[in-house]
């Protein structure tokens, strides 16, 4: 066997190797996106899938979020329209969070039907909108691009 052939073969291990590990690790850190009745859905046909790290987005339920005395927790309840999920976030709720925005969290369903977040991200819903009149009378306001 001469040297290219060598040379090739490493090649292949080494990139076999690594697309193997590659893989394993999406494989290990993926999340899936659901909505609260694709998630519904999954853990009725799977039991064990309650475990699993999951993002769901969906929008608050108005009149549902109730904050603990510290802030540091928020409980409120997410719908898709066909399904209500309960939600708990222990941490600091973006500014944007009210009731009836969209919203992605990321987290765990536990046992006992309620989702566990660690991430809590809110839409924007205001950003997208045009200017009040009143600010684009002022000086230095500058309508923004169309992108």
């Amino acid at each position: 066997m001469n040297a290219r052939v060598k040379f090739l073969i490493g090649g292949v291990v080494i990139l076999g190797g690594a697309g193997v590990l590659m893989a394993n690790a999406i494989k290990q850190t993926g999340e899936y996106y659901l909505t609260p009745q694709e998630l519904e859905t999954r853990v009725a046909a799977d039991p064990s899938f309650a475990g699993t790290g999951v993002k769901v987005g969906a929008r608050v339920v108005s009149g549902s979020i109730v904050r603990a005395p510290s802030g540091r927790e928020v409980s409120f309840k997410v719908t898709d329209g066909a399904q209500t999920v309960p939600v708990v976030y222990r941490g600091i709720a973006p500014d944007t969070f009210t009731d009836g925005v969209d919203v992605v969290v990321e987290g765990r369903l536990g046992t006992d039907g309620t989702f566990h977040a660690t991430t809590l991200l809110a839409k924007c819903a205001s950003r997208y909108e045009n200017a009040p009149e009143k600010y684009r009378n002022t000086p230095g306001y500058q309508q923004p691009s169309k992108a």
